[in-house]
């Protein structure tokens, strides 16, 4: 595989953290997320991937630089000017993604054990388009999952809204998306295709998968017992992964 780690993130919710440093160098447990991600691809054969920059994007350069970009081939997809959101992120770096191997996506904010070779081969087996890891961890935005996980939609169960308009919920199951997937060349293009059909290019891969799903086989894989997963997208949500790796946030 390849890889791509969405790093362009603002971190608001991070503050004071964001102030100084981009969301992609705060420290779990000492150790910088997007080392953690970029290491642990590295450590699966993971051996190129596209990092994307938006907030301090010169710090990231100078971070992969110092640790000789973990001894992979790493490609800076510049958001500088423009913010593309994930969607958007994927189909700006298209050129380094194409290819015949399927692409590892993964949100910086996001520190998971889950075993990519595993989720590589479900990925392989299943003929997918693209497959996402899920959960059954409470929020108030789910996938909506037929018996075989297909994905068929989402839901707001605070507001009842339902993607697409008019979806039969009934027998499909609710799973939280874990901000890692894979995909495969042929998703990859479709991004590009959409995001020119739609005339945009800042748009969330989320609702590329609501408004595809229905003609692209996405599907779900529930995150295997026994695995952590942690978003550290909050300054709670990364004192909790602290406690369960047994550090403490240095603010």
């Amino acid at each position: 595989m390849k890889g791509m780690v969405f790093a362009a993130g603002l971190g608001t919710r991070l503050r004071p953290l964001t102030d100084s440093v981009p969301k992609a160098l705060v420290e779990l447990d000492g150790v910088a997320m997007l080392e953690r991600v970029l290491t642990r691809m590295k450590s699966y054969g993971i051996g190129e991937a596209v990092v994307n920059v938006h907030h301090f994007a010169d710090k990231v350069r100078d971070f992969l630089r110092e640790h000789d970009d973990f001894g992979m081939r790493l490609h800076i997809s510049d958001e500088s000017g423009m913010l593309l959101d994930t969607g958007g992120g994927v189909a700006a770096a298209a050129d380094w993604l194409s290819g015949d191997e399927p692409v590892l996506l993964h949100n910086a904010d996001i520190y998971t054990d889950v075993d990519f070779v595993e989720m590589q081969r479900v990925y392989e087996a299943s003929g997918a388009d693209a497959t996402l890891l899920t959960s059954h961890r409470a929020t108030s935005r789910y996938l909506l999952f037929d018996k075989n996980m297909r994905m068929h939609g989402w839901t707001d169960i605070r507001s009842g809204r339902v993607r697409p308009e008019r979806l039969d919920i009934s027998g499909l199951a609710t799973m939280a998306f874990g901000g890692v997937h894979i995909v495969s060349p042929r998703l990859v293009e479709d991004i590009c295709r959409y995001g020119r059909a739609n005339g945009k290019k800042v748009f969330s891969i989320t609702d590329y998968y609501i408004e595809s799903c229905g003609r692209m086989y996405i599907k779900g894989w529930c995150q295997p017992a026994g695995t952590n997963w942690h978003d550290i997208g909050t300054l709670d949500k990364l004192r909790r992964a602290e406690e369960c790796l047994g550090g403490g946030v240095r603010l």
